[in-house]
């Protein structure tokens, strides 16, 4: 009985030892290669530097191109006023009538002085030519021929003087109707007809005109966007290139296209900022004096440049980044330096080469050296990427 029961026990120890054996056949099998993670597809775009012209953006005010105040240049009676107020007029066009009746009889008496001094002339000159003829004869002493020969030459100053004066009577009859120096709308008149004014430096104001075929706008721009403009000027080229400038309003949408017409001779060393003035087309007459605008000043060459959309940009802290995906299909860590916006897309300054193959969507999901499947991605969001 007691050899039964010990022969039992030791079955039930072996049996139990079996279960404690590893299996040496599934300890020494490797790892299938199929338990590796896939590659993760990520969308991408090939870099490639392209030439576009940059803008940058400022603020102004538009200022007439010609501007002139009207004031009176002779003395008398305001007869008529020719305008209306606001009314557009052109280049000549007389605004304002000043009584020319005393005006026009002092050119009436100085056309008649001159006709004296030009008889006075005549006679002097019959004269000297009679005494010409004497003097040769020995028939006149030297003294009256002197004199005859002065009289001529005091009646001819005379002559010269009587011209003048004539000539001066009329530019001042001229003065008695009030053109306009040049086409342009006119403000109200300040003064109207029945009105006594007077020429001179207190002379009161009439009225004044401004030009509306082109206006000028006034901004100004900071030292570093002054010297990069001036990169595309030549060498032997004297003037600032006449470079692009848009603007608008801001109560309207439409954007009016212009040229640099003049930079400012120096830079304030107070604000660090040079003025610029820009010249447009008014031929509707929308754009007024005194208007505040938005404008954009446009590079003076085209440049090649790498735009990249803000959607494949991340932000590490205070760091700008993007996932450049390598020959081996890893994804590479990029720091990158950012320029202006230009849309939904932004200048890449550095960071980035031609033919680098940058992540555009999904940058949550990237990590530093993962192995990824890249295509070329079809449409890119706009939308800037944080972490």
């Amino acid at each position: 009985m007691k050899n039964k029961t010990g022969l039992n026990l030791l079955v039930i120890i072996a049996l139990g030892m079996t279960c404690f054996i590893p299996n040496a056949s599934a300890a020494d099998t490797p790892a299938s290669s199929d338990t590796l993670p896939p590659a993760l597809p990520v969308d991408i775009v090939i870099i490639k530097e392209q030439p576009r012209r940059l803008w940058t953006e400022f603020s102004g005010r538009l200022t007439a191109v010609d501007f002139a105040e009207i004031r009176p240049q002779a003395t008398g009676l305001i007869t008529r006023v020719k305008f209306k107020d606001g009314q557009f007029v052109n280049k000549g066009d007389v605004l304002y009538i000043i009584d020319p009746r005393p005006l026009k009889a002092i050119v009436e008496q100085e056309e008649a002085n001159l006709i004296v001094a030009q008889n006075h002339f005549s006679l002097a000159d019959k004269e000297y030519r009679r005494a010409q003829d004497l003097i040769r004869d020995k028939l006149i002493s030297q003294q009256i021929y002197d004199e005859r020969k002065n009289t001529k030459l005091v009646t001819g100053s005379a002559v010269k003087r009587a011209e003048a004066k004539l000539s001066e009577a009329r530019i001042n009859l001229g003065y008695a109707y009030i053109r306009a120096p040049f086409s342009g709308r006119v403000s109200r008149a300040e003064l109207t007809e029945g009105n006594l004014v007077s020429a001179g430096p207190n002379a009161p104001l009439l009225t004044t005109i401004v030009s509306s075929a082109s206006i000028y706008a006034d901004f100004e721009v900071d030292e570093q966007t002054y010297s990069h403009y001036m990169k595309g000027v030549s060498s032997t080229q004297k003037n600032a290139p006449e470079g692009l400038v848009e603007l608008q309003l801001q109560s309207d949408d439409t954007v009016y296209r212009g040229k640099i017409h003049a930079f400012d001779n120096r830079i304030d060393p107070a604000s660090g900022t040079i003025r610029v003035r820009a010249i447009f087309d008014n031929p509707q007459g929308k754009l007024l004096p005194g208007m505040y605008a938005h404008l954009k000043l446009g590079s003076s060459i085209e440049e090649k440049i790498i735009l990249i959309s803000e959607r494949a940009i991340g932000t590490d802290q205070n760091r700008k980044f993007v996932y450049v995906v390598n020959d081996k299909n890893k994804t590479t860590y990029r720091e990158v330096h950012l320029g202006k916006s230009i849309g939904g897309d932004r200048v890449i300054r550095s960071g980035l080469s031609d033919g680098d193959r940058v992540i555009v969507r999904g940058l949550m999901r990237i990590q530093p050296d993962m192995l990824v499947d890249p295509k070329i991605a079809k449409t890119v969001d706009t939308k800037a990427t944080k972490t």
